[in-house]
């Protein structure tokens, strides 16, 4: 069999999906993992693993099985340590162990960014009781934001105002943790203007950044994501400057998902992702190169352009409200109508919030494509069996 690169995928959600679309464009062979069968991504994958990422023995057999050319983590919950011991042994991480390990944990990026790098963050403290959390707040004052140092899409991430609030959160935060890490972190809450995922991809030519992606979020997940999100060049110029600081100590090559709350040109690093980001499902409409096909690019070695302009576009999620086995979809052709798009993610299965398809628009300016986009993804009607 010819092929340009062999890859193996760790995690095989949406993201992970639209990257082996991207990299099989390109020539690469994918073997898709997941804990689950008949995941997005293995939809569309050359093969398929299913094992936990956290079982670092089968990681390592999977690893040695099929001998990939760049073993390319798509979810946080990961076991790192064998990660690290691959990297050592000759095999590719991306974009390195290393930024796997430190990016796995809110805390550990956190702390690179804040105490190494010395860039601009919120207070903070960790916790691993309820007694350390109002402790952790007394720091940080109230209101303030209390999550898991290690979770999924933003779950079991709230905002406390008053002391009584407090052990809902952290009841919350530890039921929805990842992996195997009774943490969570407690920061202030940063009264900010807005939020931005600025897609940063460090190649072999250098370090290019995305037009800044504007979002909204709700239970910690994101539901609307606009590009590009209005920013003053001065602002612009304190997160790209944030972003390669963080980016170039994490080394390796790739696209990163770097986050950032913007209070007037005040602009405070909240964290990062070491591949693309759910916000970022825009740029399959915005961009020439989605963030998809940059994070293949930048992966495999191959050219990436210095600059990236997007149109106005948008996205909105479409999302389950139960659990079900079995899930139907009608209300495409509707939703279609005005020139919107749709992309369903084909999950076997639904639960509360999971999100299960996104719709996409552009416009005139990023309002009107955010108008566009909410009201197509209203229009798909999902059905349960």
């Amino acid at each position: 069999m010819s092929h340009t690169a062999k890859i193996l995928l760790l995690g095989s959600g949406e993201l992970g999906r639209e990257f082996v679309i991207s990299a099989k464009r390109l020539g690469a062979y994918v073997i898709a993992c997941d804990a689950y069968d008949a995941a997005p991504a293995m939809q569309v994958a050359d093969a398929r693993e299913v094992f936990s990422m956290l079982d670092g023995e089968a990681l390592r057999r999977v690893a040695e099985q099929h001998q990939p050319d760049y073993i390319v983590p798509e979810i946080e919950a990961i076991r790192t340590s064998v990660l690290a011991e691959l990297e050592e042994e000759g095999f590719t991480v991306v974009p390195s162990a290393r930024a796997a390990q430190l990016t796995m944990n809110r805390d550990a990026i956190r702390d690179l960014a804040a105490n190494d790098l010395g860039l601009v963050t919120s207070k903070y403290r960790y916790a691993k009781n309820l007694e350390e959390v109002k402790a952790a707040a007394q720091h940080t004052g109230l209101p303030c934001v209390i999550k898991p140092v290690m979770s999924s899409s933003g779950k079991g991430q709230s905002t406390v105002r008053r002391e009584e609030e407090q052990e809902a959160a952290w009841d919350y935060a530890h039921a929805n943790m990842r992996g195997d890490r009774q943490r969570v972190i407690v920061e202030q809450f940063v009264d900010f203007d807005y939020e931005i995922t600025l897609l940063t991809v460090r190649h072999k030519g250098g370090v290019t950044f995305c037009p800044p992606i504007g979002h909204r979020q709700e239970r910690g997940d994101y539901q609307e994501s606009w590009q590009p999100t209005p920013m003053s060049d001065d602002a612009i110029a304190k997160a790209q400057a944030m972003a390669k600081t963080v980016v170039d100590d994490l080394g390796g090559y790739g696209l990163f998902g770097v986050e950032f709350f913007v209070k007037g040109e005040e602009v405070i690093f909240s964290e990062l992702s070491p591949r693309p980001h759910d916000t970022g499902m825009v740029t399959l409409v915005s961009q020439n190169l989605t963030e998809f096909d940059l994070h293949a690019r930048a992966v495999m070695g191959l050219p990436v352009p210095d600059t990236i302009r997007a149109r106005p576009a948008a996205s909105a999620v479409i999302l389950a409200d139960q659990d079900s086995e079995t899930v139907t979809y009608s209300g495409l052709a509707e939703a279609m109508e005005g020139g919107a798009d749709i992309r369903i993610f084909s999950k076997p299965t639904s639960r509360p919030y999971r999100r299960m398809g996104v719709a996409l628009a552009t416009g005139s300016d990023t309002d009107t494509a955010r108008a566009a986009a909410r009201d197509a993804a209203r229009k798909v009607s999902l059905h349960y069996s």
